[in-house]
């Protein structure tokens, strides 16, 4: 896991003056979770640690190249412009950068719903409580399994989901053990089992959480169903 800040660290910065990485801030259509179909402001930051063998934006993974240097006030600025009161924080891997804490909890200041997802393996303690944390739990194809932050599934509330991306039966049987033993069921607002879209077909993964009559829930990505699955900024 990498080096964590601490929560004096965090309180001494200011979010608006602070420099961003960022890949892209867009209006759309919420495509996942328990808020699929809801317009969305996504502010997608820059960079990486993790490299799954499944990422569908890989554009966003490099913290040298590609996106664009913003200041927290610039951000604040078009997501402002687009009169939209549910913001959520991508990547890339957006508790990378660490003002990033700071720039959610303002936004939360200011009367909007923010949420985060991440990929695990950074620390969600210091996260403001406001905040709807959205836990990507990698699974053994990924390739990234062995980087996740385990303590983060202790630290999940109600309003909260986790979110398993299954490529093969492997990976269901994997998810579903961790599901029993963290009784994610439980504890959050949704378990979401994703296919790896292109590679395991839905059908597929509907028939085996029906048979076993798990308590979560088929997650399609919606925004892959309405525009070109290739397409940015949807």
């Amino acid at each position: 896991m990498l080096q964590q800040p601490t929560r004096e660290a965090l309180a001494a910065l200011d979010p608006l003056q602070e420099l961003f990485h960022v890949s892209e801030i867009f209006y759309s259509i919420q495509g996942e979770g328990t808020r699929a179909g809801m317009p969305c402001v996504f502010v997608r930051l820059q960079g990486c640690k993790l490299r799954c063998s499944w990422c569908d934006t890989r554009y966003a993974l490099s913290h040298r190249r590609g996106g664009q240097w913003m200041r927290g006030r610039e951000i604040l600025e078009q997501v402002y412009a687009y009169g939209c009161r549910f913001v959520e924080f991508t990547g890339g891997e957006p508790l990378e950068q660490w003002a990033s804490f700071e720039l959610m909890r303002h936004l939360c200041d200011m009367g909007y719903t923010v949420a985060v997802e991440t990929g695990g393996h950074i620390s969600i303690e210091l996260l403001d409580a406001r905040i709807i944390r959205i836990v990507d739990v990698k699974c053994p194809s990924s390739r990234m399994s062995a980087l996740m932050y385990w303590p983060n599934l202790e630290l999940l509330r109600g309003s909260d989901e986790v979110k398993f991306v299954i490529a093969d039966r492997r990976d269901y049987v994997w998810a579903c053990e961790v599901v029993e033993r963290y009784r994610l069921a439980e504890r959050v607002a949704a378990v979401l089992f994703s296919p790896a879209f292109g590679l395991l077909a839905p059908q597929e993964l509907a028939a085996w959480i029906l048979h076993d009559r798990l308590p979560v829930r088929l997650q399609l990505q919606l925004h892959k169903y309405i525009w070109d699955p290739e397409r940015r900024g949807v």
